[in-house]
């Protein structure tokens, strides 16, 4: 439901809150020729939005549903503001409750499906052509498969990577502190959310918590012109694999997870449905030629009628080593559930920003992890002793400008960011 009215004052400019996918990657991936095989950083992937309407068009209707009883859609707040970087007015939808809410009001709790994605790929990557990033191939079977354990890469008996997940700080909660402060107990997500609103918030009740449910597993078929499985030693002897890697055509995969979205019970507009791939890279068309590798993830929206969006990310549980750490196991989904959550409908605009982290040139929109992509925020050792990467997010401040509203004044939740995104990007 609509929130209400809060205003904020920055600077000279008032803020009054009411109340393009985005894909984890990062710029200067390697391209071919090359001298050396290695690690590879994950790169931004083509836009997917489906559905006709423009952003002004869905952003009029996600912002009218907030208001209105009986439409299914995720629980957000809307806010309106004004750039101290531009002396615009901007507005949008993040979800959970106005950070302006007090009491048990103050805290949403969101529905979220986790379904685990087993590729059955037939063709086997065996080498790699430095000069051009083609791979040779050969026909052959083989499977990623987060179910089941995996012990190339995970040593001990917690080696299953779905069981990995659940565990982890995205789905569990763990005492986070940010500069010396502590924000609490709370999943991941939600700790960055009461960090990037700090000064607004009821820290005592101020929560988005994911309630998350792991749904039956999804077996697909990937034919041999959309993906196939690297081996161990495709990059010996400069670097091995801990297990194969799998490569998938992005288009391919989000056709399949669209129509999914309409086929699995329980999912539907008022719920954020993942989609977990393991080891397996996303490429953009071909996946023979390294060239066109690979985005970790992204989130996106698909029409659900004609009045509302089903929000979904598929993402990559990576551990192979074929990615640079920065990328390995919930570093991607943190990149992707924190943007799903600041930028859920792909509508929220802002001042220009850009060349930095993923973004090589200007880009205007609230996706809060692209500028930091590659740069870890501190690594959280789990109940079960694994240890998690976990990537910095930027600040609502640091896109709309300062006087930051976060936690010590900074623009992201581990420091990096000390000021705002500064003048537009040219």
């Amino acid at each position: 439901m609509r929130q209400n009215i809060l205003t904020l004052v920055a600077a000279s400019a008032a803020f009054v809150c009411l109340s393009g996918t985005s894909a984890f990657a990062q710029s200067g991936s390697a391209q071919f020729p090359a001298t050396t095989a290695h690690r590879f950083e994950v790169k931004t992937p083509p836009r997917i939005v489906h559905g006709n309407l423009s952003t002004e068009a869905r952003r009029a209707l996600v912002t009218r549903n907030a208001g209105t009883p009986g439409i299914q859609q995720l629980p957000v707040w809307n806010y309106q503001t004004i750039s101290t970087r531009d002396g615009f007015l901007y507005q949008g939808v993040i979800v959970g409750s106005n950070p302006g809410q007090r009491g048990s009001g103050a805290s949403t709790n969101v529905p979220m499906q986790v379904v685990p994605v087993v590729l059955n790929f037939h063709q086997i990557g065996t080498s790699v052509d430095l000069n051009t990033g083609v791979i040779t191939t050969t026909s052959g079977d083989a499977s990623s498969n987060p179910t089941v354990a995996d012990t190339g890469c995970f040593a001990g008996s917690n080696n299953v990577p779905l069981t990995l997940f659940a565990q982890s700080p995205i789905l569990k909660s763990a005492d986070f502190n940010f500069g010396g402060t502590d924000v609490g107990t709370a999943q991941y997500t939600d700790a960055f959310q009461r960090a990037n609103f700090w000064t607004l918030i009821d820290k005592k009740n101020y929560h988005v918590h994911l309630n998350a449910q792991v749904l039956p597993t999804l077996v697909v078929d990937v034919p041999v012109a959309s993906g196939l499985s690297l081996a161990t030693d495709v990059f010996a002897p400069a670097f091995t694999l801990c297990s194969p890697e799998g490569l998938v055509d992005i288009n391919f995969l989000d056709a399949v997870v669209v129509n999914e979205l309409t086929q699995i019970k329980g999912i539907n507009p008022g719920t954020f449905p993942t989609f977990m791939i393991y080891n397996t890279g996303m490429s953009f068309g071909d996946p023979t030629n390294l060239n066109n590798c690979c985005a970790g993830g992204y989130h996106s929206i698909n029409p659900a009628g004609p009045l509302t969006f089903q929000t979904y990310s598929p993402f990559d549980f990576d551990v192979s080593g074929f990615f640079v750490p920065s990328a390995n196991d919930t570093a991607i989904v943190s990149h992707e559930v924190a943007e799903w959550m600041n930028d859920p409908y792909v509508i929220n605009d802002t001042p220009a920003w850009g060349h930095i982290g993923q973004v090589s040139g200007c880009q205007g929109n609230l996706e809060v992890a692209d500028a930091l992509t590659g740069t870890e925020a501190p690594r959280i050792v789990g109940q079960n002793g694994f240890t998690y990467h976990l990537q910095e997010l930027a600040f609502f401040s640091w896109f709309f400008g300062n006087p930051s509203l976060g936690i010590h004044g900074w623009d992201s939740d581990n420091g990096t960011f000390l000021t705002d995104a500064g003048p537009p990007c040219q």
